[in-house]
């Protein structure tokens, strides 16, 4: 069933009824298949099929609609940031005093209903659960129809802000615990046959235990085979792969992996690795960095929709050695791999996990060990979310 929009009482009651008992993927082999010339799935998956199910219990209602509670049992404590399809806030459960971040459900200004960006969030993060997945608890409702809240777990701080706030860079140890949970949890998705499409280090979030969780999955979709075109303008543009930059519609993992790869050289760094200001000297930046790709390192790079609006700068060199001297040979073959122009040849995030970068000293330190600034995220005013806001708008 193809859903648009609920534009009636009926029809959001349904679709609240249908959102509360919900399925969620587990951790199973789904005898999936690579592509014979990749190791990024491509291979078809019905989102319930060949999946072992387990149902979640109903939330018992105080609503009329569906089985979804209130939005008046919550108490609003700070806002703390917007994602791509919504506000969140800081919120408290007034049943069970828990702590939680709330988001409100992004409507249409011009038409009434739930948009379908919300309703693939919705959808995808009640069947997922993984520890470095943010959890979605529950759907509440607020006090009209197209109001819409998400109840999820709180998580104390953003790697943005972070990173905003640290006076001094993450260790190599640190860096290597962030991204081996970020593998983790992407690992987990891409199993599950879901592209994130957004990811960049204000979409990973950090409790105040260490654990790295991927959130806002405003723009993730479900993909199989045939492979059906997608929208190359997604994934904020410093984290944008090149193959999206220069047109193409079709969309693997290797998306997400580009975006590990800058978000690993960012940690690294402790500043973005190619902050360009438009499409044009983003794709400028990638070549000053990688080289000048061609037909022999990524085949059909030439019959790309775009490449004929760039004039590619002449870059015989991959300068990401001099970039980062200090790393050692494991780091910058697993940048290498993550920065390969050939989708196809790009590392996957199963491949990453067993990277040799992970197995040497300095070895990734305890989630318990990283620096915590809970109250960066908890205040009352927010200037982090905001810059949050200005670099998603990149």
């Amino acid at each position: 069933m193809v859903v648009s929009r609920y534009r009636s009482r009926t029809g959001i009651s349904n679709l609240l009824k249908v959102l509360q008992p919900e399925v969620r993927f587990e951790h199973v082999t789904f005898g999936f298949k690579a592509s014979s010339r990749s190791n990024h799935y491509t291979t078809s998956c019905p989102l319930y099929g060949g999946i072992s199910l387990k149902k979640k219990k109903n939330v018992k209602s105080q609503s009329n609609l569906g089985n979804c509670r209130s939005v008046k049992d919550f108490e609003k404590l700070n806002r703390i940031g917007e994602g791509t399809y919504g506000i969140v806030y800081r919120a408290r459960d007034m049943r069970s005093d828990e702590i939680v971040a709330l988001k409100k459900v992004r409507m249409d200004k011009e038409k009434d209903g739930i948009p379908i960006s919300s309703l693939r969030e919705i959808t995808l993060l009640l069947r997922l659960r993984h520890p470095n997945i943010v959890e979605l608890k529950e759907v509440v409702v607020g006090n009209h129809l197209e109001s819409l809240f998400l109840v999820m777990s709180y998580c104390e701080q953003d790697l943005a802000s972070l990173l905003e706030n640290m006076q001094a860079p993450f260790s190599e140890a640190q860096v290597k615990c962030i991204v081996l949970q970020l593998l983790r949890g992407l690992a987990y998705l891409h199993h599950n046959f879901i592209l994130h499409r957004d990811l960049k280090v204000s979409n990973l979030l950090m409790t105040d235990k260490g654990c790295v969780k991927i959130a806002d999955f405003g723009l993730a979709r479900v993909y199989g085979i045939p492979l059906k075109p997608m929208t190359p303008r997604v994934v904020t543009l410093w984290y944008r792969a090149p193959e999206l930059l220069l047109g193409s519609k079709t969309q693997t993992t290797a998306v997400d992996m580009w975006a590990v790869g800058c978000i690993l050289a960012e940690l690294l760094a402790h500043k973005p690795l190619l902050p360009g200001s438009s499409e044009i000297q983003q794709v400028d930046l990638i070549v000053q960095l990688l080289g000048t790709p061609n037909e022999n390192i990524w085949p059909g790079f030439s019959r790309l929709p775009l490449v004929g609006q760039y004039s590619l700068r002449k870059q015989p060199y991959n300068n990401l050695k001099n970039k980062f001297t200090w790393l050692s040979e494991a780091g910058l073959r697993l940048l290498n791999l993550l920065f390969m122009f050939n989708p196809q040849r790009r590392a996957t995030a199963k491949d990453s996990l067993e990277s040799s970068y992970f197995k040497e000293k300095p070895l990734p330190c305890e989630p318990e060990l990283m620096p915590t600034f809970p109250h960066h995220r908890n205040k009352r005013a927010a200037p982090a979310a905001e810059n949050q806001l200005k670099r998603s708008k990149v």
